[in-house]
């Protein structure tokens, strides 16, 4: 949803800015890997209570994380594995942001801040999770609001201006309220498109292969969808 908002804003730049990246020849994973190094320090800055330096960090990782596919893409670079990385790194950035702050109120015995950091991190790996395998079972649909980029920039918010007790709430409660929807959505649309099967035929292992019966296995097509849903959306 903030993607949408504000994408046409930020194309511009960003594609100035990967255009001139892209001419150095630096290789799009290595920007990648980048991205995961700045969360890592943001990670620690957050472990010791300094969060707006932390803040900083998170805007140095996030242009990363908005550069390295437009620079494989204008260096003829475009891979499956680096969709995988990208999305497996997002995932390692989002742990390690939460368990920095997990870390911090633990220490300064702020145990129920430090409980939910342990909820906003569930919440954030669930709403990847969720939307990858919804996706895997029903068509691809936008649902619910706290995707990566609206997590990331509340945090950053939060942060600079020394509010994080409150981002906590929000994210404790509210990501875990879009993986209950995406739950509900799911469920409708699986069932609308089996003509009420049962739960159980939609549900883990069984669900997922009862989409593949007419080849007997899974599809590529299906592989490289779950695999990029779990990229930058979630």
């Amino acid at each position: 949803m903030l993607t949408r908002s504000i994408g046409p804003y930020l194309s511009w730049p960003v594609d100035r800015l990967a255009s001139l990246l892209a001419r150095t020849g630096i290789p799009p994973n290595i920007i990648t890997w980048t991205a995961l190094v700045l969360n890592l320090w943001a990670g620690v800055l957050f472990g010791v209570g300094r969060f707006a330096a932390a803040g900083g960090m998170m805007i140095l990782a996030g242009l990363c994380d908005l550069l390295d596919g437009p620079v494989a893409r204008r260096q003829g670079r475009v891979s499956r594995f680096g969709a995988f990385l990208d999305s497996i790194f997002d995932r390692y950035a989002d742990l390690i942001l939460f368990l920095g702050l997990l870390v911090y109120y633990s220490n300064v015995n702020r145990f129920l801040y430090a409980v939910l950091a342990g909820a906003a991190m569930a919440g954030a790996v669930m709403i990847s999770y969720s939307k990858a395998r919804a996706e895997s079972l029903v068509p691809p649909s936008e649902v619910g609001f706290w995707d990566r980029p609206e997590r990331l920039v509340l945090m950053i918010l939060g942060a600079l201006v020394n509010r994080m007790p409150l981002v906590l709430w929000i994210l404790a409660i509210g990501a875990n309220i879009t993986v209950i929807h995406r739950i509900l959505h799911t469920r409708k649309q699986a069932e609308a498109a089996s003509g009420g099967a049962s739960e159980k035929d939609l549900s883990g292992v069984s669900g997922f292969r009862a989409t593949q019966r007419t080849s007997g296995r899974e599809s590529p097509e299906t592989h490289a969808i779950l695999t990029r849903s779990a990229g930058r959306g979630g």
